[in-house]
């Protein structure tokens, strides 16, 4: 984030642009790849994006009849894992800021069965719409790095969590394995663009996502981000090599 003159900016991919200007950005990056977000999600990661959730999901530890909110939930993988594990007597809300993918997932479920304990709200994760101390439960995964001010975001997640919830941030991280790191970037902006333009016919947009995971904090800057809004016991997963890290908070 920086400013320019008295306009703050901050960064959409490698590009600056204006504060108030990546919201609408990143809304038409999401407009045009919703109708293939999901088979897109499978080629790009050869099926493990399915495994980092199986395995948030393992960290939940929601019991039947809790509450639940999947924050930039897209296609709503994660809400429905979590439907299944409040079971009928709780409530799972899948919350977008993007229409398209809300309703992408929203039919998605419905053709999947999951008729009852899911809500559907299009909502801004910097200002949530829900009361404090609403949720067991707060996910956001592979969206907090398309968000404007993350640490509001964090912030306004942990708000509406319970004492004694938890938030589950599962994002694109810094590889840390030996020698990963050159392999990952060659396949990024190298391969990303042109299964993009091959198959949801918008190779600019997977460009963006590839940038934009490398301007994303790393894992201990977001740890540290999590603990100055007050969330506690804060740690972090890494997840293939730390291409993807889990990190998780309490608020108390």
């Amino acid at each position: 984030m920086s400013s320019t003159g008295h306009e703050k900016t901050t960064h959409f991919g490698f590009e600056e642009v204006a504060w108030s200007e990546k919201a609408r950005r990143v809304r038409g990056v999401f407009d045009s790849v919703a109708p293939k977000y999901d088979l897109m999600n499978d080629l790009m990661s050869g099926g493990l994006h399915r495994l980092w959730k199986s395995f948030t999901l393992s960290q939940t530890g929601l019991r039947p009849g809790q509450r639940a909110l999947d924050v930039a939930g897209g296609t709503g993988d994660l809400a429905h894992g979590m439907a299944k594990q409040v079971g009928h007597d709780g409530l799972v809300v899948l919350s977008d800021i993007n229409g398209a993918m809300l309703s992408h997932g929203r039919d998605r479920l419905i053709d999947q069965g999951q008729l009852s304990g899911l809500a559907y709200t299009q909502a801004n994760a910097e200002c949530l719409p829900f009361a404090d101390a609403s949720f067991d439960c707060v996910t956001i995964g592979f969206g907090l790095r398309n968000v404007t001010d993350k640490a509001r975001a964090i912030a306004s997640m942990r708000r509406v969590l319970k004492p004694g919830g938890q938030l589950l941030i599962l994002e694109f991280s810094q590889p840390v394995a030996p020698g990963l790191k050159p392999v990952y970037d060659a396949y990024s902006f190298n391969v990303l663009p042109v299964l993009g333009q091959l198959v949801a016919g918008d190779a600019a947009s997977y460009r963006y996502l590839a940038e934009s995971i490398r301007k994303h904090p790393n894992q201990e800057t977001l740890l540290g981000m999590m603990r100055d809004v007050g969330l506690e016991d804060c740690r972090y997963h890494n997840l293939s090599g730390g291409i993807v890290a889990l990190h998780r908070g309490y608020r108390y």
